[in-house]
């Protein structure tokens, strides 16, 4: 079981940056892919960032509505991942959910993440 909570949401102005959060707990996070996706009101959830269990590996894969805009990233030894997001856009405001899935490959499937954190609002003003 993997446990995950997020953090580092809030209200920011279009233009503006944020760094997302997900701290994990329970069995050992490094081998195991994370990701992000994010729901905005009335829309299904939807794929955001990933990146492979091993940092150092260099595999990510983005969105194409956040590539060069959004970098994801993990800490092992902090058992925490992250999402910088810069330039914010208000069509990027969604809550933000946090993943995991047991394996080395990475995906943009959904519904191939085992665990989910609770979500963290991200919203932008115009």
């Amino acid at each position: 079981q993997v446990q995950l909570v997020e953090s580092g949401g809030g209200l920011v102005q279009a233009g503006g940056s944020l760094r997302l959060s997900c701290a994990a707990s329970g069995r050992t996070f490094s081998s195991y892919a994370m990701g992000w996706f994010r729901q905005a009101p009335g829309k299904e959830r939807e794929f955001v960032a990933t990146i492979s269990w091993s940092a150092g590996s260099g595999l990510t894969s983005y969105a194409d509505s956040v590539k060069g805009r959004f970098t994801i990233s993990r800490d092992n030894a902090k058992n925490t991942v992250y999402l910088q997001m810069n330039s914010l856009k208000p069509e990027d405001t969604a809550v933000y959910y946090c993943a995991a899935r047991a394996g080395l490959v990475i995906t943009q499937r959904r519904d191939a993440y085992d665990y989910w954190g609770q979500g963290t609002q991200v919203t932008v003003s115009s």
